[in-house]
């Protein structure tokens, strides 16, 4: 379904960005394994996709650095001569109420979760047009759909990140270029895994289909934005998350 496309996929080093490396390798892209701090957990995905017969490396970067992001997709694009699927997926929580957030937590939160879709996209804006062909896939949330008692920051930035996939996909539409989202929900990944059981159970009660998802939920859905399958698709926001958002 994606044989002869390379991928870039920020923060697939663990979690759903993992699931979506090895999903979209499986499928036939040649993965471009980025993360920001976790070389052996990122090494450990491509060696996973190798040993299955695919094509992977691991790039470090860490997409809230708008120059790193540029030299990391010149450099990949060096490489491999084209890029065709970006995946915006690098994120990271700092929660809190407002009261006790700081504003660095806040600003953290916003630079990678907001501003790193930005900067891989205007580092890929370029190349995409040159093509007139890509895809853009952003990770959103249910957060940034419902918003999220102390998650004012995540919930902002994912709230963000819908804003810029509606902008963006009507900026780059006439070249052949969809941009859409995927809004996951309650994921059993490890972030999910750390909460109490209390605080699972009141999710839980929110999800009309009464169970958490996977991670490969998700990456399935990418990789169907990803195809030509999608070629229709554009300015989207797919929510992958048991119906919380109805």
């Amino acid at each position: 379904m994606l044989e002869g496309k390379v991928a870039l996929v920020t923060g697939a080093s663990r979690g759903i960005g993992r699931q979506i490396a090895l999903t979209l390798a499986g499928y036939g892209a040649t993965v471009i394994v980025n993360y920001n701090g976790s070389k052996e957990k990122a090494e450990a995905v491509v060696a996973e996709i190798t040993s299955a017969g695919g094509t992977a490396e691991a790039v470090q970067c860490s997409v809230a650095d708008f120059d790193a992001c540029g030299k990391m997709i010149t450099d990949m694009l060096a490489k491999y001569g084209h890029i065709d699927i970006l995946v915006n997926n690098a994120g990271i929580t700092k929660d809190n109420l407002v009261m006790k957030m700081t504003e660095a937590d806040f600003d953290a939160v916003i630079d990678t979760n907001l501003k790193g879709c930005f900067n891989t996209i205007k580092h890929m804006y370029k190349p995409f047009l040159k093509q007139r062909a890509g895809r853009i896939i952003n990770m959103a949330s249910v957060s940034g759909v419902l918003g999220n008692a102390g998650q004012a920051n995540y919930s902002a930035s994912k709230a963000g990140v819908i804003g810029l996939t509606k902008s963006m996909a009507r900026e780059l539409a006439s070249r052949n270029i969809t941009v859409n989202a995927v809004a996951p929900g309650f994921i059993d990944t490890d972030m999910t895994q750390a909460m109490t059981d209390a605080a699972k159970e009141a999710v839980l009660g929110q999800i009309p289909l009464k169970r958490v998802g996977k991670p490969e939920d998700i990456a399935e859905t990418v990789a169907f934005l990803a195809s030509e399958k999608a070629s229709y698709i554009t300015g989207q926001i797919i929510s992958v998350d048991g119906g919380m958002a109805i």
